[in-house]
Formats: structure tokens, sequence, C-alpha cells
């Protein structure tokens, strides 16, 4: 399989949803021009991840999957032949939602995922958090991959990956709204390593509140026969300012790792996993009530 070009749209949305549906819509034409399989956007792009201060005033602000603000993506995606992440407050009830609908390259949508680890310590409190974690093959021009998302604060919990990659993922698509620092990307990082999994996360550039780019690509190989040692799984991290960036992810170098090596699901040990699963324990260190 060639290697499979990702496009991330590190780029600042407009101030309402029609300027954020025309600049989105320009930058997937530049991405498609650039060669890219997959165009991927920040978290929650139909609104820029602004908050309102009231649950009325945020669920207007809510699109429905079926809205022509998503359909248009859609569209696009099968003209242009390629997949497209867009990302969007959607609307459900009693709360919207924070989502990611996933068109392949025909227009087919893939999956439709909503952010599991809402922020309830902060603005998220405003929104209905997910419920499964979804994996599907994607077609593309170079071949099928199995992919699937997270969303930002996803990222934090390991379990989000883990299942995942259960799921049979090869690659990760993660919309984002955050400043990527040393920490952050070292959590993308290890979910990469321990999984034998590539993550391509998508973030706003500096100019959006709390953001600072470094979008980012680690495409989950952490060791090759002919490198002694451990290589650098980090093959892509754009800079702080605003773009349409690319790299390229080889997946037949990461289905070769996952065959030969231990990570992953070689040797997990599920049947002592249990209390991973089991609600009600008290712990001390753990604050289950906080509005910052």
């Amino acid at each position: 399989m060639e290697k499979l070009r990702i496009a991330f749209l590190q780029i600042l949305p407009g101030k309402t949803l029609e300027e954020s549906l025309r600049i989105g819509t320009d930058a997937v034409r530049k991405a498609k021009d650039l060669g890219a399989d997959i165009a991927l956007f920040p978290e929650m792009f139909s609104i820029g991840y602004r908050f309102s201060e009231t649950q009325e005033a945020m669920n207007e602000k809510a699109v429905g999957a079926d809205s022509g603000f998503v359909q248009a993506f859609r569209v696009l995606a099968k003209n242009l032949g390629l997949a497209i992440g867009v990302t969007y407050l959607e609307e459900d009830d009693p709360q919207p939602r924070n989502t990611i609908s996933l068109f392949d390259r025909f227009g087919n949508i893939l999956y439709r995922y909503a952010k599991v680890h809402t922020c309830d310590f902060g603005d998220e409190i405003l929104l209905k958090p997910g419920e499964r974690f979804y994996t599907e093959d994607l077609d593309t021009e170079k071949g099928f991959v199995r992919v699937g998302s997270m969303i930002c604060y996803d990222r934090e919990f390991p379990e989000s990956a883990r299942i995942l990659m259960l799921q049979g993922a090869e690659l990760l698509l993660v919309p984002n709204a955050c400043p990527m620092e040393l920490n952050r990307l070292s959590q993308l990082r290890g979910r990469a390593y321990e999984n034998m999994l590539a993550i391509a996360t998508c973030n706003y550039p500096a100019g959006v509140p709390d953001c600072n780019g470094h979008s980012s690509l680690f495409d989950g190989v952490a060791y090759l026969p002919h490198i002694p040692g451990s290589r650098d799984m980090c093959v892509f991290e754009a800079p702080e300012s605003p773009g349409i960036y690319t790299a390229d992810l080889d997946i037949d170098m990461l289905r070769t790792y996952r065959e030969k090596e231990v990570h992953g699901n070689a040797f997990r040990k599920p049947q002592l996993y249990g209390s991973l699963t089991v609600e009600g324990k008290e712990y001390p260190f753990i604050r289950k009530e906080y509005r910052g």
C-alpha cells in the first residue's frame, strides 16, 4: 500500500456558521490539491470551539447531522474523492454533542462519533457525552485502512485508544482544541506506542484562545530492525501558525511491525482488569465533582 497522506486543517474558524463553512470548504479543496487522502478538522469547527454561558444559547448553535453544513462536506468528499473528518456541535436532546462525522471518498458516512469524555469540569458540562467508540474500514485510493476517532480529552484516558485498538483500529483521527505542549504530546506518543497504532491529531492554530497548533502524526512504530534502539514515532509536528499541513503515513510498515512486536493485544491479561469497569469505589485522590 502506498503511503497515506493526511491533511491537517490547522486553520482559524469563521465568526459565523456560514463563514466557517466557506473557510472549511476552501481548506478541503487545498488539501486535495496537496494530494491528501484524508482531511481532518480541529475540534467542533462549526462554531470554532466557542461556548455560550447558557444551555439554551448553546443549543441554538447546534446543527443536525443532516444539516446543510455537515452535508456540504459529504458532497465535497464525493466530488473531490477524498475522506473528510468534519467536526461540529451536533444537535441532540437534551444537550448538543461534540461530534466528528467521517465521510469516505464516495460521500458515504463511515461513522458519527460524539466525544465520550466531555470536560465536565468546565464549559463542556453543557454537552451530552457520546456512548461508544467506532472503528470502520476506510476505502482510500491507496487501499483500505481501519480508522477510529478520539476527540481531545478522550486522549487522556488510555481506555479510549485501547478499545479502538481492540476493535482493529490502525489509525486514529483526533480533532483537538487545547494547548498541545510536552505532556499532551507525550500522551499521544504513549497511546501510539502501547497500542501500536497511528494517531493523527489536528489542533487549532495560535490565535484561537487556549490553542497553539502543533498538530501531529505519530506512526506507532517504535522499533525497526535496521535502527538501533527506539525510533521517534513522531513523523510530523506542525508549527503554531495557521496552515494546511500534510504528512504521509506508512501503513505497510505499521502492519509489518504489528505482526512482530509484543505491544497492543499480544500479552494482555484482561481477566485481571475487572476493577477498571467497577463503579462506586471511592479513591481519595479523585475529585468527582469540580466546576472550574
